[in-house]
């Protein structure tokens, strides 16, 4: 964490300003039409697409008008951002489509079984990427790749790459798409670093129901955050999982290798997940609540200032300090109904000093042997040097938070779970005394 003074969070960049201008000035002279979002509208129009109409289970529709409405009344998009919104819309829907079509042609994909899948359940920013890439390198765990994350479904005609006769194009197409990222915001690779073939976690699999945190790290859209606090997600996640299990089917993946899941959209809808994989094995992580807040408010900054030209830096870190305190007061009150040899608790801190000897301890709660695993999990660890340029740097003070507020609130947590403090001051002793 870098604490030491009271700086700026930084400006979006020249390429979303000259993008943005672009697109305004090709609306005023009628070259550039309005994004135009409207639900039955981006409903027919990927109907048109895609020559399917049957989008599953109906449900989505709650959390897409919810989305809609605040994106209408509170995000306040510019031009970039209602022209990116109109094309993520449009590619979940379709892929919505093109989902329920593999599943008619192909039966045999719901019927896959998902066995006790291993789920890891932690804030946003402590240290769940590298526990899921760590597990992901051995090859008894199945688990997706960025270019799934980002489009879960394949297109019609996949038989054809299943059998070595094409090419898949997704991989190509996150490409792209995250070449694009990085001209937005070069502090990607920073935050979370990735590649197209790189272990990603499913959040793409929740947006897919038009459902999840991505919406709130990337638009200022607090009404639906609330409504989807309020919700029961089990819909959410049963698409997650006939998601999954089309991703399997396309992978040639044996159905018999548990799956390494995890995003921090977890901790809020435990119980959903418990629903849908009730055999899950569940690892949580835990770090310094000042870490996390200040590097979810940071990620979710970088975020919103491409698509808005009203993003507040203080806005941004009151609602991650609330949305966080949310996250640990769900996932806490989830444990009590968790017996405790489905779960086990690895601390950032730990990973940090000794990897090794955490992933061993996380290898003995599985009932597994690491040897086997070792060489992979060195290589992921070497890849992700090279993939890591420079260190993400952020402060509290950024988003108008002070430490001893941020420890008030997790207070708790950090007792009951003995979370390490990061850095060389310790917290407050009339926090932590009792």
């Amino acid at each position: 964490m870098s604490q030491q003074k009271t700086v700026q969070p930084p400006r979006r960049t020249k390429f979303i300003d000259i993008l943005d201008g672009t697109l305004r000035a090709g609306r005023r002279a009628g070259l550039v039409a309005p994004a135009g979002l409207n639900k039955s509208e981006m409903l027919a129009r990927a109907v048109e697409d895609v020559g399917h109409e049957d989008f599953g289970d109906p449900w989505f529709e709650r959390p897409l008008d919810a989305l809609l409405d605040s994106i209408h009344g509170e995000a306040r998009l510019n031009a970039a951002g209602d022209w990116a919104a109109r094309q993520q819309f449009h590619h979940v829907l379709r892929d919505r489509l093109l989902a329920q079509t593999w599943f008619e042609r192909h039966p045999e994909i719901l019927a896959r079984p998902i066995p006790h899948p291993v789920v890891i359940v932690g804030p946003m920013r402590s240290g769940t990427t590298r526990l899921h890439r760590l597990l992901a390198a051995d090859r008894r765990f199945a688990h997706l790749r960025s270019f799934e994350t980002i489009s879960p479904v394949p297109r019609l005609g996949f038989e054809e790459v299943m059998a070595g006769r094409k090419a898949d194009f997704r991989p190509k197409l996150a490409s792209r798409i995250m070449k694009v990222a990085r001209l937005a915001n070069p502090r990607t690779l920073s935050i979370h670093p990735t590649g197209p073939f790189e272990p990603e976690e499913e959040l793409g699999l929740l947006v897919a129901s038009m459902y999840g945190m991505k919406h709130e790290a990337q638009w200022t859209v607090p009404s639906y955050g609330r409504w989807c606090e309020g919700e029961d997600a089990t819909p959410a996640y049963r698409h997650l999982a006939n998601l999954l299990r089309l991703v399997g089917w396309s992978q040639q993946e044996s159905s018999l290798r548990p799956w390494i899941l995890k995003t921090p959209q977890h901790m809020l809808d435990l119980p959903a997940l418990l629903k849908v994989f009730p055999d899950a094995r569940l690892i949580f992580t835990h770090r310094d609540p000042r870490a996390v807040v200040g590097s979810a408010a940071s990620l979710a900054w970088n975020q919103t200032i491409i698509y808005s030209d009203h993003a507040d830096p203080r806005t941004v870190g009151r609602e991650w300090l609330r949305k966080t305190g949310l996250m640990v007061d769900r996932m806490m009150e989830a444990r009590r109904a968790i017996p405790a040899e489905r779960m086990i608790d690895v601390q950032y801190d730990e990973m940090d000093r000794d990897w090794r000897g955490a992933m061993a301890r996380v290898y003995r709660f599985l009932g597994l042997e690491m040897d086997s695993a070792v060489t992979g999990m060195e290589r992921y660890v070497e890849r992700s040097r090279a993939l890591k340029r420079r260190p993400h740097r952020y402060s509290l003070s950024q988003f108008g938070l002070g430490e001893n507020e941020v420890l008030e609130r997790l207070e708790d947590y950090v007792r009951r779970l003995d979370v390490p403090m990061e850095g060389a001051v310790p917290p407050p002793r009339r926090l932590f005394g009792r």
